[in-house]
């Protein structure tokens, strides 16, 4: 059943075998395999079933620079479906790297293993509706797909993994009836957990205090709790409970808020492939159950190792859109109507330049004298975006001169100088608000510059075009966006010794008892993978540990 806090008797205590804070992707999907379990479960979202501006308000914070990292109300989203209501439904899982101790990666080394996680990461894949667990093109496909370029075969990168795309899935939306239809599921609307209350000897949780914007107050009672509300959420939760431990729950060795990771991503450079046109395909393909998926370019495990460099993923993209320069009638009606799309999506159409009239003339002009590929895409994109149900990922552009930019995603270090701590001013709750001070290292910028290295030399190896970009200026570029705005990553780090991490191998915070945490708080490393699938996965895994009688489906 779904309710509303705002209903609830002031100084009433609600009662679970397990309280869950968030109803995103991770909290849903825990609910989905608690309830089935036979498990009574709480579920508190702070919002409401839909976007309000006084509940998205109490995300508000700082960020220690501006231009590095969005604002932490940005590419969030504070009511019942969680950042599911706004996500690109991007989904990969991790690679088995990724759980290694990396000698050349300081803190790198998950306490389980790719293996440990592989059981739950096909029904994960069902939850986000992205099909088959299949993300390689000789297992998704019926007939192998068409290469992104054809004849590229090299040891080094390799072109065969697949980033598969949800709807994309608005947790809310496909899952709502099945939480209102649950008789062990009370979910409460506008419940907005504000402190976690320890016990006196601190080892475990007595109750957590819960309010509404409305004044209502309770406190809710359960067995078990997790924290599903995000790798920012759960920090400022954790760190603002002082009450018993005066550092904050789990941080005694003040590692809480620490190490946090997004993902280094962009797009630079210039890719000219000498093959003919008809041998490059860059866009998605349909695979046998619905779903859209792309391949990408990978630098192998063994190259990573022997570059001591992160993990690193490729796409083809067109031209940077803010230079009318590229002719292109699609991407400069993209750059024009950049103020109609959302903030999240809308900072990537953003340059340097600044917006003259002589440049909106250039972008005008694209326009006009491209008026049949316009067309043709606006009603692609009408067609098989806004009214589709599955929508097609993003936009693709064929280049005519066969000519692109390389789309990046990156792995980054493990820093415990980029951190999330709380700042004195305090939200309308009287909780205490976060100050979000992201950092890169040389590392991250290595990895980047060392994998273009790799894919430049591969592409020029093989006959199959070259790509160039300029090493000056490299570091600004890689860094033109900054933190990668929605992931949220490792500021609530899983592993064996509590002084370098604030969770062990269940999800558990070392020395509380019956503490959890769901989300991508608790990755000791990033990858380059969007990290969605992995969260939903690590939920369906820590259900299992909550309900041990169940397996993974």
């Amino acid at each position: 059943m779904i309710n509303d806090a705002n209903e609830l008797d002031d100084g009433a205590v609600m009662r679970a075998d397990i309280c869950i804070v968030g109803a995103g992707a991770a909290g849903i999907s825990l609910a989905l395999a608690l309830i089935e379990a036979g498990k009574s479960v709480l579920l508190l979202e702070s919002g409401g079933l839909q976007a309000e501006a006084a509940t998205q308000a109490l995300y508000d914070g700082e960020t220690a620079d501006a231009r590095m990292h969005p604002p932490p109300d940005k590419y969030r989203q504070r009511r019942f479906g969680g950042s599911t209501t706004i996500w690109g439904g991007r989904c990969m899982p991790l690679d088995p790297i990724d759980f290694e101790q990396r000698d050349y990666l300081p803190l790198s080394g998950w306490p389980i293993r790719y293996d440990d996680l592989a059981p739950f990461y096909p029904r994960a894949n069902t939850l986000v509706e992205a099909g088959r667990f299949a993300y390689t093109a000789e297992t998704a496909y019926n007939q192998l797909s068409q290469p992104i370029i054809e004849g590229f075969d090299s040891p080094r990168v390799t072109q065969t993994t697949l980033e598969r795309f949800s709807l994309p899935t608005n947790f809310a939306v496909s899952y709502g009836a099945q939480l209102r239809a649950a008789k062990n599921l009370n979910m409460l609307l506008h419940a907005n957990c504000t402190g976690i209350r320890l016990t006196a000897d601190g080892s475990a949780v007595d109750h957590l205090d819960v309010a509404t914007l409305t004044g209502k107050r309770f406190q809710v009672k359960a067995h078990n709790y997790v924290l599903a509300a995000g790798g920012l959420e759960v920090v400022r939760l954790l760190l603002a409970s002082r009450d018993v431990q005066k550092n904050g729950v789990g941080n005694d060795h003040d590692v809480v808020g620490r190490y946090y990771m997004c993902h280094i991503a962009g797009a630079l450079g210039t890719l000219t492939i000498t093959r003919p046109r008809s041998a490059v395909w860059h866009g998605y393909v349909m695979t046998p159950d619905g779903v859209y998926a792309r391949r990408r370019f990978a630098i192998t495990p063994e190259t990573q190792r022997e570059l001591k460099i992160g993990n690193f993923i490729a796409r083809l993209h067109f031209a940077r859109i803010t230079d009318p320069a590229h002719r292109s009638g699609i991407l400069s009606g993209l750059y024009l109507a950049k103020s109609f799309i959302s903030y999240e999506y809308s900072k990537r159409l953003h340059g340097d330049e600044k917006r003259t009239f002589k440049n909106w003339l250039l972008h005008v002009r694209n326009i006009l004298f491209d008026p049949f590929d316009t067309l043709a895409f606006l009603w692609h994109w009408l067609t098989r975006r806004t009214l589709a149900k599955r929508k097609f990922p993003s936009v693709v552009i064929p280049s005519r001169a066969n000519r692109f930019s390389v789309d990046f995603h990156s792995e980054q270090q493990p820093n415990p100088d980029s951190r999330i701590t709380l700042t004195d001013e305090k939200d309308a709750l009287g909780v205490p608000k976060i100050r979000i001070d992201w950092r890169y290292t040389d590392w991250d910028i290595e990895t980047v510059a060392k994998a273009l290295d790799v894919l430049a030399d591969e592409l020029k190896n093989t006959g199959c075009g070259r790509l160039e970009f300029d090493r000056t200026t490299l570091p600004e570029e890689i860094m033109r966006y900054g933190a990668y705005g929605g992931h949220h990553i490792g500021t609530a780090r899983m592993g064996h010794d509590p002084a370098t991490s604030v969770v062990d191998a269940d999800c558990k915070v070392h020395g509380v008892s019956n503490l959890y945490i769901a989300s991508a708080a608790v990755f000791p490393t990033s990858s380059q993978a969007n990290p969605t699938l992995t969260i939903v996965a690590l939920s369906l895994r820590l259900a299992q540990h909550l309900s041990p009688a169940k397996t993974p489906a």
